[in-house]
């Protein structure tokens, strides 16, 4: 029954939305230093509230749930919520869609096995997957860069099979990172000078970049200092740990795998794409894999390819490799090359840099080869799509000095410029003013975000998740050198706009929610949920989608749900059972906008271990 709007009742009203906002942040201080204090137990709270001196106080019997009285459908809040138990011990490294184990039962052909093949309905896990004795909160940025702590990713194999390349070194109760690989000895660092010689990468004209077959993804960990956000991805394979490595240290990262199907990411999304000795077959398959990396590869953009077959005369005794089939390989990479319009750059000692024509006009010679072209529109097609030996088309241009697909302003200046794919209006329902009002909205909501948890943009989430990234306005108004947000778009959604977030100068991948993501556990300090679970409430059991939630969020980290109410009152019971705090908030705008703010925290415990909880 709703509230009559007399003046009293609006005092009142107003006093709770205080209460609210006030016992909210002292939740979040304390649970900020009990977070920062990396063990997980809750006897350090008092503690850390005499060193800091907090001068909120928390009132045990305060009130946090909504005040709006608005629809709420027929649940029955009386209805005990379901209780989730843990899973095994087993299942703490658990990856639904890359279980090693289903893997193997598909063919090895093209990488197939190392695809995502997820449980069908009947073996899906309903149970929380643990931590690890021991785990910890991990170093802040950059610390976490080069140290990450052992008892959070125990596996040793790297540092004994990479020994000499650098890649990882144990020492005591951590992992060492110097920033060596394969094919950089004297560091990343020294590395990324030698494309800079060549590429743009100090100038903002290079922001988002793609590594292939990343291994611990020190490429991408070192490029973070030069403002370009690299997406990195390796299969779940022999090389234990790869991307569950990268994900510790704060690097964005996916398991992922060049095989059958196209990569999840839109056309043109990317200003740099890059493979160091990564054992991917560039020239097999008719090209397929080149042809693949070319429909990512923004116009102007540019392709790295060290290691193996570049310098094959030179190297081919080190590499055990016949110098006929080296010969033979960069031989196929150069006519892939040369028929996707790719002009060559650079190629000195092992590196190789080419450079994708800014559009079909300045490469016609083509148009009367044997190239197969793929069909228009269909260049962002690729959910469980099949990778084909196609060559995707530019889009049209008027001049042959213009961009295909339109020219993008430098970094950061790119953030709030209006993508190219807006101003041409090729993404319906959205115009200038929409994109522009999408950006002042956001703006509003996260610094409301921070009121409420005042550890936002403190160093204690670097890796975080927005479930349903829309045109990325959540990610923009976050954006600061201590974090980075992977901006899903979902399958279902009604609008494609990753496009639109690349040309951002962010990044983001295609995902169905039904389905687990293709990371590991325990990779996200951060999720934010708007509308998903509207979204998907006809599609599938929204308790799947709040499992898979738990099972990719970090002890103690946070959610933030914001959805109608009615919607926000389901995900509230079913969190209940799973172990995790919750505290609804009304909207920025007052508590008769039906919109509201779900805030999560889930709780520490580990395998073995009991729960702590701040209630």
């Amino acid at each position: 029954m709703a509230l009559k709007p007399n003046s009293a009742d609006g005092r009142t009203r107003s006093s709770i939305q205080i209460f609210i906002v006030v016992g909210l942040c002292c939740f979040f201080y304390i649970l900020g230093a009990w977070q920062r204090s990396g063990f997980g137990k809750g006897d350090s709270i008092a503690l850390e509230m005499t060193k800091h001196g907090a001068d909120c106080n928390i009132v045990p019997s305060l009130n946090f749930e909504t005040h709006h009285a608005g629809e709420v459908g027929n649940v029955d809040e009386s209805e005990k919520s379901k209780s989730f138990e843990p899973c095994g011990p087993r299942y703490v490294d658990y990856t639904p869609c890359q279980d090693q184990k289903r893997a193997m039962t598909f063919p090895r052909d093209n990488m197939i096995y190392r695809e995502r093949h997820c449980p069908r309905e009947e073996e899906k896990l309903h149970c929380l997957v643990p931590a690890p004795k021991g785990y910890v909160t991990p170093f802040p940025w950059p610390k976490s860069r080069d140290y990450v702590p052992y008892a959070n990713a125990p596996y040793k194999a790297l540092t004994v099979e990479k020994a000499i390349q650098n890649w990882i070194q144990y020492e005591g109760n951590v992992f060492r990172f110097p920033g060596g690989g394969t094919q950089f000895p004297q560091g990343a660092d020294k590395y990324i000078d030698q494309l800079a010689s060549v590429i743009p990468i100090t100038n903002g004209t290079v922001r988002t970049a793609l590594d292939t077959g990343c291994g611990v993804a020190s490429w991408g960990a070192y490029l973070w200092s030069r403002n370009v956000i690299a997406m990195s991805f390796a299969p779940r394979d022999s090389h234990e740990a790869q991307v569950q490595f990268a994900l510790e240290r704060g690097v964005p990262a996916v398991i992922g795998v060049l095989g059958t199907i196209k990569m999840p990411y839109p056309s043109r999304a990317f200003d740099m794409a890059h493979c160091s000795r990564c054992l991917i077959p560039w020239g097999a398959n008719d090209g397929m894999y080149l042809k693949e990396v070319d429909r990512v590869l923004r116009p102007g953009g540019y392709w790295v390819l060290s290691g193996p077959p570049i310098n094959w005369r030179n190297n081919y005794k080190a590499w055990q490799r016949r110098k006929e089939e080296l010969e033979e390989e960069q031989q196929k990479i150069e006519d892939t090359a040369k028929l996707l319009c790719w002009e060559k750059k650079h190629e000195k000692g092992e590196i190789a840099i080419w450079q994708k024509r800014v559009n079909d006009d300045s490469c016609r010679g083509r148009q009367d080869s044997q190239a197969s072209f793929c069909k228009a529109g269909e260049a962002n097609d690729v959910w469980y799509k099949k990778m084909d030996a196609c060559i995707t088309p530019y889009p049209d241009v008027n001049s042959p000095d213009e961009v295909a697909g339109g020219e993008l302003k430098p970094f950061p200046e790119r953030l709030y410029a209006v993508p190219p794919r807006i101003a041409s209006g090729s993404v319906p329902g959205f115009s200038v003013e929409t994109y522009q009002e999408d950006n002042h909205k956001w703006k509003k909501h996260v610094k409301a975000y921070k009121k409420i948890n005042r550890l936002i943009d403190s160093g204690r989430y670097r890796n975080i998740l927005d479930m349903n990234a829309g045109l990325g306005g959540f990610a923009a108004a976050l954006d600061s050198p201590k974090l980075w947000v992977m901006n899903v778009m979902p399958t279902i959604a009604e609008k494609d706009t990753l496009g639109v977030i690349y040309e951002r100068g962010l990044t983001g991948i295609y995902h169905d929610w039904c389905e687990a993501f293709s990371t590991y556990p325990r990779t996200y300090d951060l999720i934010h949920a708007y509308g998903l679970f509207s979204l998907y409430k006809d599609k599938c059991n929204l308790e799947d989608i709040l499992l898979e939630m738990d099972r990719i969020l970090r002890p103690e980290g946070a959610v933030i749900f914001r959805d109608e109410v009615d919607v926000l009152i389901k995900v509230k019971k079913i969190a209940a059972g799973m172990r995790w705090d919750t505290k609804m908030v009304d909207h920025e705008d007052g508590p008769l906008v039906p919109e509201k703010v779900l805030v999560a925290v889930k709780q520490y415990w580990v395998v073995g271990g009991n729960t702590t909880s701040m209630q």
